[in-house]
């Protein structure tokens, strides 16, 4: 159990086959950023079957050795990037995406570099973590692409609102994260066109716009400092964020939002966003209390 006066590390997931540096050098500054110590944890796939009595196959032998060889390289990365950080290593034997959510409990903070793979790709891939972390993790998890990109000046955030409680949740840290970057945000409802029946556009947009104020009236009392906009806009929710955040510092969103139905881990927006977006997207728990 983590004592009150502890302080939750920033975790990393090193990947030995690719590595992500531009997720390390996320991991790191936000650890300086927030006073935390980082973690960086390896999980090596265990061995699945014995060969005549031997505990170890050279394959897995290899594994292990890739895998401390890249912690290793982690933590000269990380040193370089953040001089008097303080960061410590985990190396254990299972599913890598399992190991993250278990760890996650104990953590501030998921950090993951993206793979970029498709959809059935992610499915039969044993080593694919950005979903299923992002789906299960017990705290936030940012998933930051390899790719360059330019971010624009002054920097913002931007957050999907929509009214749900774990719309709230993300809202709440998107303007967390703000505050400790000296950014802005840019609150984001999506409106869509129903496929049927009569609409007064107007009317729905106006709605709309009542609703994001009130979602964020609250929040943004307890964040003065932090400059926050709101917009609603038309489309589809993935497409709208994805381009809201192209050069933003990252797009944040709920885990499940009121898309999703009872059960669904991840909502279509987040898992949407992880293959669109070319910006981070921090995909946020939704309260303790709602069970999932």
């Amino acid at each position: 159990m983590t004592s009150a006066s502890e302080v939750l590390p920033i975790m990393f997931g090193v990947d030995p086959v690719e590595p992500a540096n531009a997720a390390l050098a996320w991991a790191a500054d936000e650890a300086a950023r927030c006073g935390a110590p980082l973690q960086l944890i390896n999980a090596v796939l265990p061995v699945t079957h014995r060969v005549r009595g031997v505990e170890e196959t050279a394959h897995h032998k290899a594994l292990r050795q890739l895998g401390d060889e890249a912690l290793d390289k982690a933590i000269v990365r990380a040193h370089e990037r953040q001089s008097g950080l303080e960061v410590t290593t985990f190396i254990t034997e299972a599913d890598p995406a399992q190991a993250l959510v278990r760890h996650s409990a104990h953590a501030r903070l998921v950090v993951l570099g993206s793979r970029r793979l498709g959809r059935l790709a992610e499915v039969l891939n044993a080593a694919s973590t950005a979903v299923p972390v992002s789906a299960h993790a017990a705290c936030p998890v940012v998933v930051v692409p390899e790719a360059e990109r330019d971010v624009e000046e002054p920097p913002y955030l931007v957050v999907g609102v929509d009214g749900s409680r774990s719309a709230d949740a993300a809202l709440e840290h998107a303007l967390e994260a703000a505050a400790l970057r000296g950014a802005s945000v840019r609150a984001v409802w999506v409106w869509q066109r129903p496929l049927l029946g009569f609409l007064d556009e107007q009317a729905a947009l106006e709605s709309c716009h009542r609703q994001l104020h009130e979602a964020t009236a609250g929040r943004s009392r307890a964040y003065r400092d932090v400059s926050l906009s709101h917009a609603v806009l038309p489309g589809h929710p993935v497409e709208v964020l994805a381009e809201a955040a192209e050069h933003a510092l990252a797009v944040v969103v709920g885990r499940r939002g009121r898309e999703g139905f009872t059960g669904m881990r991840l909502g279509s927006v987040p898992h949407g966003l992880l293959h669109r977006a070319v910006c981070p997207v921090v995909t946020v728990p939704p309260p303790a209390d709602e069970g999932l």
